[in-house]
């Protein structure tokens, strides 16, 4: 039996292209998550890996769908062996139920792998030449620092509630305790 997996990382995305893919290719039973691929648990996908049978091959468009990181991978393609089950992705050609697609599954892997950790290098990088030149990414604060001095003698020598001071300076609870 042909069984299909889509994925999209959040409800914005649309399932709608994978599955006319995976329909096209066949499937008889199609799995969707909505969640990010780096989410280990996934309801649709563990459902899918607890119904496999013998002789089952599992059908993604593309292979990232089913993983975000080789290691992650290489352990799902392993437990559909285990299961007799093979894997196929539509997009880069690979089919593990031969020898070659296994051979090119393994180097497809590792080279979306490789491009992965790149991404995550140079932007490593590009972070820490941004902050060479003062430039300090993320969320501004929620407090200057004479509003957290402010919020410090409120909290700390009035003893007025935390909950008031958030409102009065329209900040979570969280902040003004971390002031």
């Amino acid at each position: 039996m042909i069984i299909g997996y889509a994925r999209v990382s959040t409800d914005d995305q649309s399932l709608d292209s994978q599955m006319d893919a995976l329909s096209g290719a066949g499937a008889e039973k199609v799995f969707a998550d909505r969640i990010s691929g780096s989410k280990r648990a996934r309801p649709e996908l563990d459902k899918m890996l607890e119904q496999l049978r013998d002789g089952d091959v599992v059908t993604v468009t593309k292979y990232d769908r089913l993983a975000r990181s080789l290691k992650d991978l290489l352990e799902i393609v392993e437990t559909l062996r285990e299961r007799g089950a093979g894997f196929r992705s539509l997009a880069e050609d690979i089919d593990t139920t031969t020898p070659a697609g296994r051979l090119v599954f393994h180097v497809f892997a590792s080279i979306a792998q490789f491009e992965r950790e790149r991404i995550s290098e140079r932007t490593r990088e590009g972070l820490a030449s941004a902050r060479k030149r003062g430039r300090i990414g993320g969320r501004p604060p929620a407090l200057t620092a004479d509003q957290k001095n402010e919020v410090r003698r409120m909290r700390d020598v009035e003893s007025r509630a935390v909950s008031e001071i958030a409102r009065l300076f329209k900040v979570s609870e969280r902040t003004v305790r971390r002031a």
